[in-house]
């Protein structure tokens, strides 16, 4: 269902009614994919007997945030690269020679120690032992560390099962230089839409990337032998001193803030300031402002934390809803690196 809105004012599960602050009117989807449906709040009060589950990954993440503040962007990333190429049943945690994690689209991807913490925490309860998915603990996981770095805590459907197969052919994730039409076609295919776009690109406020990923802005821009003109030029300068064109060798590939106004890893909406100033890092995320409707939302989010804050937790539910596995599809794993077929550990 659709419906014109402006600002988004979500309560943020399936069914819940949404109040709307009409400023600005862009088209945007209010409610969840329809493979999310069988998902459901507090499925582990009331299908089985892990009943206090949520309070159990919010903690474990504590005690890791408090330590390493950095699991927020790679939760967030992990989450994603999870969820956009075959949906959210914890593919990208499998262990294996061709899986996901090893296309070289996840390289530098973190946080599966994470996950594997709460895991081994979840199966020495023996009210958990074989019951809560590695894909419903890696939806939770990144919701927590997103609330403890300035997010809203929202709500997460849960009920999924994990899937059984890794494969790194399958892993489509675009590069960080794809157009905007490109970027929307690719939204688009995975069923959602310009405004989760927009607000998914917004995870880029807190994080780094590699400078493999934006040398082609900084030195060839589309094969010219200049940058990308769109880069402010106080901003190109800076960046080329954190990235050379070529590193010397056996020198690690510099690494650099997305959002060089955000270093401390808060869930901010600078983001959105950043990409007005034509000062992004990755191309994706200055191309905003290319269509109408990125633009108005790039420009609604800057004037308001809350909005986007909000617009947030209702686009990163839709993502978490794509192509689940539910009831007696997937399976519950008893190690998120293993399908249970080929853990060593299960005789």
């Amino acid at each position: 269902m659709r419906k014109e809105r402006c600002l988004l004012h979500p309560l943020l599960a399936l069914l819940v009614l949404m109040s709307c602050l009409c400023i600005r009117c862009v088209q945007a989807a209010v409610s969840l994919p329809p493979e999310d449906r069988p998902l459901v709040r507090h499925y582990y009060k009331k299908h089985n007997t892990c009943s206090s589950v949520e309070a159990f990954v919010r903690h474990q993440v504590k005690l890791l945030w408090d330590k390493d503040q950095t699991i927020t962007p790679k939760l967030l990333r992990l989450l994603y690269s999870d969820c956009m190429p075959n949906g959210c049943e914890a593919s990208i945690l499998l262990d294996g020679p061709h899986s996901e994690k090893t296309a070289p689209q996840n390289s530098g991807l973190g946080g599966f120690v994470v996950i594997d913490k709460i895991k081994t925490v979840l199966e020495n309860r023996t009210e958990c032992k074989g019951v809560v998915s590695c894909a419903d603990i890696l939806n939770l996981a990144t919701r927590d560390a997103l609330f403890f770095a300035g997010a809203p805590s929202y709500p997460v459907l849960l009920g999924r099962r994990d899937g059984f197969e890794s494969n790194s052919a399958a892993v489509d994730l675009p590069s960080s230089s794809i157009s905007w039409e490109s970027a929307l076609a690719y939204f688009n295919s995975k069923k959602l839409d310009v405004q989760d776009m927009a607000t998914l690109l917004g995870a880029h406020t807190m994080g780094r990337t590699h400078c493999r990923y934006i040398l082609d802005r900084l030195y060839n821009f589309n094969n010219t032998g200049k940058p990308d003109p769109s880069m402010k030029k106080s901003f190109l300068d800076e960046m080329r001193k954190q990235c050379p064109p070529k590193v010397k060798q056996g020198q690690h590939d510099p690494l650099v803030l997305l959002n060089p106004r955000n270093p401390n890893y808060k869930f901010s909406n600078s983001y959105y300031s950043v990409v007005q100033n034509n000062e992004s890092v990755l191309g994706v995320d200055q191309q905003l402002l290319y269509g109408d409707d990125t633009n108005q939302l790039t420009q609604e989010f800057n004037v308001s934390l809350e909005d986007f804050r909000k617009a947030f937790a209702l686009s990163i539910n839709r993502m978490g809803g794509l192509k689940v596995l539910t009831g007696n599809n997937g399976e519950i794993r008893r190690n998120c690196r293993f399908t249970n077929k080929n853990n060593p550990n299960i005789k």
